[in-house]
This record gives C-alpha cells, structure tokens and sequence, in this order.
C-alpha cells in the first residue's frame, strides 16, 4: 500500500518514505499546560492520531513523542509579555509546578476520552533546561545568537533558507508585526534564552552562562524531539498556527546546529472555526470537553464529527452539526448492538478503505465508506468484523460498545426480574418505575408478544 501525506516543507503529497525501513519516528507539539484543552486544540491532536493509526494500519512501528510545555511560552509568540504559566499560577495563586501538572493530567484525561492513542514519550520542558542550554551554547559558537538586556536572540538572517516551511515570506512578516520588535535585529529573530526580570522573581528560573532566566519556547521542541528520536527523524506535526514562527524557529535551530534538517515530513491540522474566528483562549471563545459533556454530547461524538471533515480544511462548529454526528454515531451503535456473530473482514472493503486514508488522511470518504458497508447486502458478520478492522483507525469504540450490549449487567438483569414480577403481578405503576431505572442505566425494555427483551439505550 502507498501512503501519501501532504508535507508543508513541499506544499505537496508526497509519498511517505520512512528513514528506517518500517519504523517511524513521529513528534507531536502537545499542550501549554496552563489552562484547559479546548476542542480547538484537541482537533489537532485527533488529527494526529489518525496520522499514527493509519501508520500502524500499514504496519509501521511508531515511535511517538509528545512534549509538555511547562515553561517559557509567552503571551505573544513575539517573545514579549508573560510566561503563560507564570500569569495563570500568579491569577490562581497557585505554584507554577502544581499548576502544569493539574493541566497536564486534565490534558492526558482528554486525549484518554477522545480515544487517542497515548504517546511513548512525554517529556517536558522543565526536564531539559540542561539540554537547551547546551543547544544554545552551541548556536553561540557557531555565530548564530546575540545578547539583549533581556536575553538571547537567534539572528535569522545569519540562516540563509530561514522560514522556507512558512508561507510568508520575511517582508510580509514585518509588515504584518502585531508588536514592537524592541531592541531585535531582525523581525524574524526569535528568543532562545529570556532573562528573569530584574525587580521580581519568577518561580521557574534556571542559572546559565546568560543569566538566571528560562529558555524560550522554540527550543524546547528541538531538544525533545532530537534527543529521543535523532535527527533527522520522519513525521513533525503541529496545528496550523505552528507554520509562520514556532515550526520554521525549531527547524532554523536544528539546522544552524547540527547542520541536518530536524524532519523530513512536516503536518498541519486546519483551524476549528467558531463565530468566524479560530477557536483560541486568548479570544474567550473556547470550549472544552466538560462543556460537551454537560450538553450531553460525548466526547467521541466530537471525535466523529472532526473525521467528517479533512484535517487540512477548516471546519466550522455548530452544536447542531454536533448534534447530528452524535445521532449517526448512536444510529451506528444501536444498528451494529443487534448484530450476533463475528465473522471475517471483507478484503475488497479493507482495501478500497486503505486507498482513501492513505490519500492524506481522507477520512470524509473513508467514512462514507463505512456507511455504504453497513447498508450492503453482506452478513452482519462479515460488516461487523470489517467494521471493526476500519475502527482500528476511526477509533470509534465500535468493537467495545458491540460487546457491551451483550454483556448486560447484574444490576439491570436483577431490575429486568423485578419488572417481570411487576407486570406477572399487574402492578404497572412499579413496572414503569424499574422500567425507567433501567434506562437510567443505560438500557431499554422493548415488550413485545414473544416477551419482554433488553438492549443497550443509545441516547
């Protein structure tokens, strides 16, 4: 099977060729953790794992790699403001570190809700202040940085092909500078190392040969990503907003100290558009998965309705598409809870399915796959095991959910028994009580002539 993916560096697919025959090292940005995951956020990170599942579909080992930024992004990605982290943890008078790792396991219980396949490595910007400061170092030497009042800068026109993944060429940049460039040589220079400030002390500072500071947020990624998966390695991926300044800083970094590109395949997650604007924290307009959940929407709901979309167009969100996805979802799961037997995939639907996942990721069609199959005339033992094969990489639960509404709990069987009892008994007013206990659970009572039977209740 030939695997296409679209790589930012090109602005074209190419065919996916792995560094090392059948293993894949693959970098996700992960999360600021000072505040919650929006559903902005998490469509990067669905996106992504459809990426690293449709690797595994195609029988790549992947090692997967998703950093922690704990420190060193600013409120402006132009290195002025505050640490993100500082700011919040001062707001919530809490400590920066209890704080990032309040966020970090809400984070990590998002990703588990969403099903997303858990990274091998998480590591974190606070674990590797060492590691930055060495890479820093070595920029120095090879002429690439400048010392500032308030911290170390990369001179970009020291780099001959800066900003070649970005789509902005360096005047436009300038002209579009949302900020004053200060004291910068360059527009485009970027901050490696910020100085602490000189009449307060923040709560995550380091020594270094600069200064007591914290490294800048372009760095991090550079360390982590090298130092667990070598350089080059094969897949960097990011949301859209990565493109024009955090990508194109860590690959000059790369680049100017090493000598080696940092990736070889460069992907970008399209925005989630709400109201006309990006979802973002900055514009208040975000919500999370806690705000679905008391809407009564689940979590995979939203994972469906971003697989309607491709990961490169922008989707717009309304909580009535939402709606409607979470119905078709629940149609599927009622549809599939009433199939007995597992039999054998179909080949010819495995096939034409891995034709349009590896085209870029094409869920939208892979999807409209999956509809036809379960409308076709095969067996529903036959549909239910390709279904299963397809969900490998949709990451539905469709395999979970199907064996759970066989396996009805002792709890809903023991009011089922008291129902029957009720009704043997004519008490209708019970029978309708214990008949509404059991769909609290979860479950529906259907009564019909041949007698009274239960099934799982998709809401």
């Amino acid at each position: 099977m030939i695997l296409q993916l679209y790589n930012s560096l090109s602005r074209q697919k190419e065919v996916f060729k792995p560094i090392h025959d059948k293993k894949v090292g693959l970098y996700t940005c992960g999360l600021t953790v000072y505040n919650y995951a929006h559903i902005g956020n998490l469509r990067t990170y669905v996106f992504e794992d459809i990426l690293k599942r449709v690797l595994i579909g195609n029988n790549y080992k992947v090692k997967h790699v998703m950093n922690i930024t704990d420190v060193g992004h600013l409120t402006s990605n132009n290195d002025y403001g505050e640490d993100k982290v500082e700011k919040e943890a001062a707001q919530k008078k809490k400590t920066a570190w209890d704080l990032t790792q309040y966020y970090t396991n809400q984070f990590k219980e998002d990703l588990k809700e969403l099903n997303i396949l858990s990274p091998d490595l998480w590591p974190r910007a606070t674990e590797t202040i060492k590691d930055q400061i060495d890479l820093i170092k070595k920029l120095e030497e090879k002429g690439f940085t400048y010392t500032l009042d308030d911290g170390v800068y990369f001179d970009t026109s020291k780099l001959k092909n800066y900003g070649q993944l970005s789509t902005l060429q360096k005047d436009e940049i300038k002209a579009g500078a949302r900020v004053e460039m200060g004291n910068k040589k360059n527009t485009t220079d970027f901050a490696l190392w910020k100085l602490s400030p000189k009449d307060s002390k923040r709560q995550m500072e380091w020594e270094s040969p600069w200064g007591i500071g914290f490294p800048g947020w372009h760095t991090e990624c550079v360390v982590m990503s090298a130092k667990n998966l070598g350089l080059p390695f094969d897949i960097h991926c990011g949301g859209i907003d990565h493109l024009s300044i955090h990508h194109p800083n860590e690959i000059a970094q790369a680049e100017a100290a090493y000598n080696k590109p940092l990736a070889n395949y460069w992907l970008h997650g399209e925005f989630l558009i709400i109201d006309q604007n990006k979802m973002a924290k900055s514009a208040g307009n975000f919500i999370t998965l806690k705000t679905l959940k008391e809407k009564n929407i689940p979590p995979l709901a939203y994972r469906y309705l971003l697989l309607t979309t491709h990961y490169r167009s922008k989707l717009n969100f309304s909580w009535e598409s939402l709606e409607a996805t979470k119905n078709a979802l629940n149609k599927i799961y009622e549809t599939i809870s009433g199939w007995k037997k597992l039999g054998k995939p179909d080949k010819k639907y495995l096939e034409n399915f891995f034709t349009f996942v590896n085209d870029d990721l094409d869920t939208p069609k892979a999807l409209a796959l999956m509809q036809e199959l379960i409308n076709s005339e095969l067996t529903s033992e036959i549909k239910l095991a390709t279904l299963f094969e397809l969900d490998k990489v949709f990451g539905l639960s469709l395999e979970l959910v199907w064996h759970q509404s066989k396996e009805i709990p002792h709890q809903v069987k023991n009011l089922f028994t008291q129902r029957e009892k009720a009704r043997q008994e004519k008490n209708w007013l019970e029978s309708d009580c214990l008949r509404q206990e059991i769909k609290n659970l979860g479950y529906l009572v259907e009564d019909n002539p041949a007698g009274s039977v239960i099934k799982k209740y998709f809401e």
